[in-house]
């Protein structure tokens, strides 16, 4: 099983990226998935998360109403749109499997190998 995370890059304060979660040995239509985010330093912390079976989505408080996560038709990519960017979003983005509820999320299962964002002038 791998996780493929992608589309990081560097990007100018207040621009956007959009990030893919694509996976190989399973399919994420099935499993609840989440992108986590370590900057160096610092720990490793939840951002966003989707559930496979009722859509609900969390969303930790300093990316609401700037981040979004959804899923292609076949629920097969989780993508994270990232707008308004900022220097302190900075950090390698990560995908994996996960536990997912309104207010909280966490890793459980598998992950993917992280894409780096870099927001910078």
């Amino acid at each position: 099983v791998q996780l493929q995370a992608s589309g990081g890059g560097l990007v100018q304060p207040g621009g956007s990226l959009r990030l893919s979660c694509t996976a190989s040995g399973l399919s994420l239509a099935y499993y609840n998935v989440g992108w986590f985010r370590q900057a160096p330093g610092k720990e490793r912390e939840g951002v966003s998360c989707s559930s496979y079976s009722d859509g609900t989505t969390y969303y930790e408080d300093s990316v609401k109403g700037r981040f979004t996560i959804s899923r292609d038709k076949a629920k097969s990519t989780v993508f994270l749109q990232m707008n308004d960017l900022k220097p302190d979003d900075s950090a390698v983005y990560y995908c994996a499997t996960a536990f997912c509820t309104f207010n909280g999320m966490g890793p459980r299962g598998y992950w993917g190998q992280g894409t780096q964002v870099t927001v910078s002038s």
